[in-house]
């Protein structure tokens, strides 16, 4: 594991701690930033997640996704987690708490925006940072890597739909054209390139070329995610100074939709007698949100100062360090999952067998 991946948590405080900083004490540049737009898209945050997703991108391989049916249960679990369960709850969860319990404490348009940022997390997937959870849990990468490729084909085509139905029952305006734009920019495009970069690099015949490239890019990987990182919170930096009490009131239904959704996914695994190296990234995939989308489509939609924009730019503050605490629970708990299902037939890994 790399000096990034395993001071993430550090890399990401500081990121922030530096965004509110220069937000505050430069306020000039970063309105002069916010002001680069393109059809509702903010040029250099679009640059930064193209910068961040393609290495991701690059490393799915789509040919995998035949070898699910060796073990498809895994699979399964993330899918309905992710499309049937997360969404869903997070539109609850978000309407329950701005709408009823929040309601004397946050005006009617700033919630509506709230509700609408936190949707947009629970409709996004991971994908940058599922191969980081993987590893740090000891998963197989194989099939870590299908589960990717699927949550992608299947995003390409449902998540606009599914935003724009929770946003409708939420009574919020969708402008399908900007979203429909922000899935086209962020996901389809990097995904393309991505694919089309990596059979070009296999077509040579050498898998070290495809790794060697892969790791070259990664650096940018990083530089990419901590700049957004700065950037999201300079945007967001004289709210976050002027409203603390609005930060913490967005971070306890996202907190709870976080660790409500692991521990869903981590009981439904033991029910489905799954073998530790695929149940372990398969809540960690179902749990945690592919959070550059969100960012990017709220800004898209809301713009760059609005509420939902600091709804998900929340979420990139809670996520992490819940991530990481829910990487530590198990790895901690991995013997007794283990002894718990060693009893029953256990789910095959694509990369071994059991």
């Amino acid at each position: 594991m790399g000096l990034f991946e395993r001071y993430l948590s550090i890399w990401v405080g500081l990121s922030i701690v530096a965004g509110v900083l220069l937000g505050n004490l430069f306020p000039t540049i970063f309105v002069t930033v916010a002001s680069l737009e393109c059809a509702h898209v903010n040029l250099v945050i679009a640059l930064l997640i193209w910068i961040m997703i393609y290495p991701m991108m690059v490393q799915i391989d789509f040919a995998a996704v035949k070898d699910v049916r060796k073990s498809p249960k895994g699979l399964w679990l993330t899918l309905v987690i992710n499309w049937l369960v997360k969404p869903f709850t997070m539109a609850f969860l978000g309407w329950l708490f701005f709408n009823v319990l929040f309601i004397d404490w946050v005006d009617p348009q700033t919630a509506t925006e709230y509700i609408a940022g936190m949707i947009l997390l629970g409709v996004a997937p991971c994908t940058a940072m599922v191969f980081v959870w993987s590893q740090l849990t000891k998963g197989d990468p194989n099939y870590t890597l299908v589960q990717v490729s699927v949550n992608d084909l299947i995003m390409v085509v449902a998540f606009a739909p599914i935003c724009a139905f929770l946003l409708g029952v939420s009574d919020i305006e969708v402008p399908w054209e900007t979203l429909l734009s922000s899935v086209f920019l962020y996901v389809v495009l990097p995904l393309v390139a991505g694919v089309f970069t990596r059979r070009r690099l296999e077509k040579k015949g050498e898998l070290d070329s495809l790794t060697q490239f892969i790791a070259k890019l990664k650096p940018w990987s990083m530089v990419g995610l901590l700049m957004t990182v700065v950037l999201l919170f300079g945007f967001q930096a004289q709210t976050i100074l002027n409203e603390p009490q609005n930060i913490l009131l967005i971070a306890i239904p996202l907190l709870i939709q976080t660790y409500g959704i692991f521990f869903i996914a981590y009981y439904a695994a033991k029910r489905l007698k799954l073998s530790h190296k695929i149940a372990a990234p398969a809540c960690m995939i179902a749990t945690s949100n592919f959070f550059e989308l969100a960012v990017a489509v709220a800004i898209s939609l809301f713009g760059l100062h609005s509420g939902a924009a600091l709804a998900t730019v929340v979420g990139v503050l809670v996520e992490v360090p819940v991530m990481l605490s829910l990487v530590a629970f198990v790895n901690r708990n991995r013997a007794k999952f283990e002894s718990d299902i060693s009893s029953d037939e256990q789910s095959t890994p694509l990369s071994s067998t059991e």
